[in-house]
Order: C-alpha cells, then sequence, then structure tokens
C-alpha cells in the first residue's frame, strides 16, 4: 500500500488562554492551516494545531507569530504553566497522515532554523533551539527552561530579550501527545509527577485553578500512550492516598495512536475519533 506523504505540524504554545476576541484574531491569523485551538484559562495558554504543506504551513506560523508578539505583553502575563514568551514554544513536526511516526526529521529541522533566524531578525524575538543540533548534540525543551540567559545564550536574536515578548524554543521533534491527568490535589500531583516521569512520558504536578493535575507530555506516544499514562498516574495517586478526577487531551492525537486506545476506554481518557490530526485534515 502506498503511504501518504509527509507533511508538516507546528503546535504553538501561544501565551494567552482567556480573551476570547482575541485567541480568535489569533487564529484568523493562521488561516487554512490551524486544525486545532485549545485555550486554558488557568494555565492562560492556548495551543495552536497547524498542519499541511511545508510552505502553508511555514506562512501560517510566521503569520501567527507577528499577530501574537504584535499583540500580546508577557508583563501582564500570570498562570500555572511556566513560559519564556507571548510564543512560548513552537515546535515542527515532520507528520504521515495515517501512516507510523515519521522519524527523519531534517525537514522539520530545517524549517526551525528559517523560523527561528526570521522570528529574531523581523520581530526581535530571541530563540533557543531544542531537538536535534548540529554535531550529534541534542537539547531538551527543560533544558531551555532551566537554562535560558544563564548558562545558556540564544541561538539567534538578540541576547537579551524584551520584557514585553520574552523568548521562544523553537523546536524540531516527533510526534508528541499532551495530556493531563486530574488528580484530588496539587500536593498529590507534585508527588506523583517525578515518579511517573520515563523515557517516553515527561510530567509536571501543578496546582490549576483550584484544581490539580499531573501534565504529561508523551514523547514515544506510539510506545506509551494515553491509557498507559493515565493507568501509572492513577496507580501511583492512589499509592499517595488520592484519587484521580479524569482527564483531557490538549490538541490533537495521531489517529494510529487513537485506535490503539480500547474504544470502551475513550470517554474515561478524553479522547474522541474527531480528536486526530487526520480527523481535521479530512474537513
Amino acid at each position: 500500500m502506498k503511504l501518504a506523504p509527509v507533511i508538516l505540524e507546528c503546535v504553538a504554545n501561544v501565551s494567552e488562554g482567556r480573551d476570547d476576541a482575541l485567541l480568535a484574531q489569533l487564529a484568523a491569523s493562521a488561516g487554512d492551516a490551524l486544525l486545532d485551538l485549545h485555550r486554558d484559562p488557568d494555565h492562560h495558554r492556548a495551543v495552536f494545531t497547524l498542519a499541511g504543506p511545508p510552505e502553508l504551513v511555514a506562512r501560517a506560523t510566521r503569520s501567527l507569530a507577528a499577530a501574537v508578539v504584535a499583540r500580546l505583553d508577557l508583563r501582564a502575563h500570570a498562570g500555572a504553566h511556566p513560559r519564556l514568551g507571548v510564543l512560548d514554544v513552537v515546535p515542527f513536526v515532520p507528520y504521515r497522515p495515517g501512516g507510523p511516526p515519521e522519524h527523519d526529521l531534517a525537514s522539520a529541522m530545517e524549517e526551525r532554523e528559517g523560523f527561528a533566524r526570521w522570528l529574531g531578525h523581523e520581530l526581535g524575538v530571541p530563540s533557543f533551539l531544542y531537538g536535534p543540533l548540529g554535531g550529534g548534540a541534542h537539547r531538551t525543551l527543560p533544558e531551555i527552561r532551566r537554562n535560558a540567559f544563564a548558562a545558556l545564550a540564544p541561538d539567534f536574536g538578540p541576547a537579551i530579550p524584551d520584557p514585553r515578548t520574552g523568548a521562544c524554543a523553537v523546536g524540531a521533534r516527533g510526534v508528541l501527545v499532551a495530556f493531563n491527568v486530574w488528580v484530588s490535589s496539587a500536593e498529590v500531583a507534585r508527588t506523583v509527577a517525578p515518579l511517573v516521569r520515563r523515557p517516553g512520558l515527561r510530567a509536571l504536578g501543578l496546582a490549576v485553578g483550584e484544581r490539580a493535575q499531573v501534565s504529561c507530555n508523551l514523547v514515544e506516544p506510539d510506545v506509551l500512550g494515553p491509557a498507559q499514562a493515565f493507568d501509572l498516574v492513577h496507580d501511583l495517586v492512589r499509592e499517595q492516598g488520592g484519587s484521580v478526577e479524569g482527564a483531557e487531551l490538549i490538541g490533537l492525537l495521531p489517529e494510529s495512536v487513537l485506535v490503539a486506545v480500547p474504544v470502551a476506554r475513550w470517554p474515561e481518557l478524553g479522547l474522541s475519533a474527531e480528536a486526530t490530526i487526520e480527523a481535521r485534515l479530512r474537513h
């Protein structure tokens, strides 16, 4: 069977999750490449999922970035999620609809560096690259959050950020699924998060408004998917005397990851057939 061509996905994380009118303006700036907008007022954060031919995604990402930098002010921002800037994280992902995960990151790395260079030159925003780097090196997003402007200088753009706009982490990576598990208390969430971490699963314990969550990034979702992550968190929460109060998907996930989960578990995990990249591409 002939495989579908590889397209480009970009999952831009923006430091605004409360102003519906403003989010609508930002969404409009992304045009036809926008597949999904997920907003969270407590995190004060929105996730814009863009996908399509590389040229379309490149134009849409730049248009969205320009709108974000023009309209948002980091100095007035307060939310549960850590952030570097108004345009916080911009990862580029090679994606083969309906197929297995794409591991060749060459096209994503090319777009990452072109975007980061443009961001510094045109908008004056410093950027830090993550994912594979030159000479066989590799940098993670958590490393950037820990070391930006201290042990780590920007790869592109000014050495010192504008306090209004901050900086941006620009990545090239494989498919990632963002998935949150709601738990009974912030204390339990913060205790469980380090225990649940492993090579395919990154986790933070966060207080979110009056609730708490273990916020998960599934970096190998074809190996460790939402059901496995939920069960790991559930068991550890129970060991701490707490309870799990639900789960939610942030943005979209690959169809191949969804179909690996028994349909009977979809409601418990906050999943649906409409929440796949393929479903949105077909519309």
